[in-house]
C-alpha cells in the first residue's frame, strides 16, 4: 500500500523543496535577517508566508521579485561641447 502523500506515477518531492527560509535567503542576498524583516513589514521585499514561527519565501517569488528590481540600462550622458 502506498503512503497517503504519494501519488502513483509521481516522485515524492520534499514538501518544502520550492521554499527557502529567511536566514537562508538573507545569506543568499547578502543582507541581514532584520533587513528582510523590515522589507516584509514595509511590503518592499519578496512575498512570503508564515508557517508557525517560520517565515518562508517561494523560490519562484524571490526570482520574480529580483527580476522586478532590475534597473533599466543607463544611457551615457551626451558629450558636452566645449566653447570655441
Amino acid at each position: 500500500m502506498l503512503p497517503e502523500h504519494h501519488e502513483q506515477g509521481t516522485t515524492n518531492p520534499r514538501l518544502l523543496s520550492g521554499w527557502i527560509g529567511r536566514g537562508e535567503l538573507a545569506a543568499e542576498l547578502g543582507v541581514s535577517v532584520d533587513t528582510l524583516g523590515r522589507w516584509a513589514a514595509s511590503g518592499k521585499g519578496p512575498k512570503w508566508v508564515r508557517a508557525g514561527r517560520k517565515v518562508l519565501y517561494r523560490r519562484r517569488a524571490v526570482v520574480d521579485w529580483l527580476q522586478k528590481q532590475e534597473e533599466p540600462p543607463v544611457k551615457p550622458a551626451p558629450k558636452k561641447r566645449g566653447r570655441k
